[in-house]
């Protein structure tokens, strides 16, 4: 199998090219815009880049030129449109006041001031005019004054949390979270202006999301890694299986192969086998548990095995022990367990999905559909609620583009009200 990338202008252009270099048989893989970026962003182009892949054939002169091709391709690319560097989102965050949030907090903040002197002014004229004695309206002036910027600096302190908290509930961040993290940064009294504010709940936010655990393998551990999927229907399991898989292969040249044991929905092991023929991996349909042991030693040599397993409703319990008993069977293997959740389930749904799938096996968590949802905020109440260690976020259908190791940088922000979240461009 070949896979090259190709840009152009438009999209018509770039499919000509990748039809033209790999033949007629050419499948695209995927079509995405890359905009331009860096100081002279102006005065680039927006370009099309299409990924395409064809079967190779079994001319060994011709499968030298196109991979040696494919090399040259890969290297110009990477001299033409080097990938920019994930900038310190902290500290853009910080800059920027988180966007809309910092605006919104300053706004009210003035107006705040405006009003309260306002009344301040109003207050003391109308002392003037009931005092007659010019060192008693003074000294209470002074006193009314002291007492006024202590009542405007708390009223500005509180009108900031308020808003604060309202971007957090408002992202679906439960109030007791939202309400334990304002706590945690105010209760110190160093928190005095709007942009300590901002970044310590900024801070505390990425601080609780934790550290993300990423598909890899140490260098003691012994070969294959077991990757098991589970989680309810529909949430996108053997999409997110394809991306992972795509990305393993294509970024770190690992060895691929799959197990599915989704036999109970229709089309499923097509789909599966699809995807696994586009990259050329080998693919084994699980009926029964036991055949586990059978076929697992065939992939020996392979850096990973991912299992894609039938989505079960955490409402089904005799699905669920079938679930239990199936990865038993790799108890044996060395094995990592990664649950598969939808952002948009409700909160209360996914509480109780987790809690159920915990009883079967520890997990890490990955959220898909980011791109269907703008608030985020039960990423954080699962991962504060559970202690499980978030993964991969995924946010749209491009293989493999639309997947990623959690930022939580993105997420903090997201959840803030700055910037764009996942699936929008950022």
């Amino acid at each position: 199998m070949i896979i090259k990338k190709f840009q152009a202008g438009t999209e018509t252009e770039a499919i000509m090219r990748a039809k033209e270099d790999l033949g007629k048989d050419a499948i695209v893989m995927n079509i995405k815009t890359i905009k331009p970026k860096g100081l002279f962003k102006i005065f680039r182009k927006t370009q099309v880049e299409v990924t395409a892949a064809v079967d190779e054939n079994n001319d060994s002169d011709k499968k030298t030129e196109s991979k040696a091709s494919a090399q040259f391709n890969d290297k110009i690319n990477e001299k033409l449109h080097p990938e920019q560097k994930v900038e310190d989102e902290e500290a853009k965050a910080l800059n920027e006041k988180l966007n809309s949030l910092a605006k919104l907090l300053e706004e009210q903040i003035e107006s705040q001031k405006k009003e309260t002197k306002s009344e301040s002014d109003k207050k003391v004229q109308k002392d003037n005019k009931e005092d007659s004695g010019e060192d008693s309206k003074d000294e209470k002036s002074e006193t009314d004054k002291k007492k006024d910027a202590q009542e405007t600096k708390e009223s500005i302190r509180q009108k900031s949390i308020n808003l604060i908290m309202e971007q957090l509930t408002g992202n679906e961040v439960s109030y007791t979270y939202a309400k334990q993290i304002i706590d945690e940064i105010t209760h110190t009294g160093n928190v005095r202006t709007l942009d300590d504010m901002l970044s310590c709940v900024y801070q505390k936010i990425i601080l609780k999301l934790g550290q993300m655990q990423s598909i890899t393998i140490q260098k003691d551990e012994k070969k294959p890694k077991i990757i098991l999927f589970v989680g309810p229907t529909g949430v996108g399991k053997t999409t997110t299986i394809a991306k992972l898989s795509s990305k393993l292969i294509l970024e770190q040249k690992k060895k691929i192969a799959i197990l599915t044991a989704d036999t109970y929905r229709i089309s499923a092991v097509e789909q599966i086998k699809t995807y696994a023929g586009i990259l050329s991996i080998p693919v084994e349909v699980v009926y029964r548990k036991e055949e586990i042991k059978d076929i697992l030693p065939k992939y020996k040599d392979y850096d990973y095995v991912l299992v894609d397993t039938a989505g079960r409703s955490h409402k089904n319990k005799n699905r669920m022990d079938d679930l239990k008993g199936f990865m038993e069977a790799f108890d044996e293997f060395n094995v990592s367990t990664y649950l598969v959740l939808s952002a948009t389930t409700k909160y209360k749904d996914l509480k109780k999905i987790v809690d159920l799938y915990e009883d079967i096996s520890s997990f890490s968590l990955i959220f898909t559909k980011l791109d269907e949802t703008d608030a985020i905020g039960n990423i954080l109440n699962i991962k504060l609620d559970t202690g499980m260690s978030l993964s991969y976020v995924s946010y749209g259908q491009n293989v493999p583009d639309d997947i990623e190791v959690m930022n939580p940088q993105v997420i903090a922000k997201q959840v803030l009200g700055g910037g764009d979240g996942y699936g929008s461009g950022r």
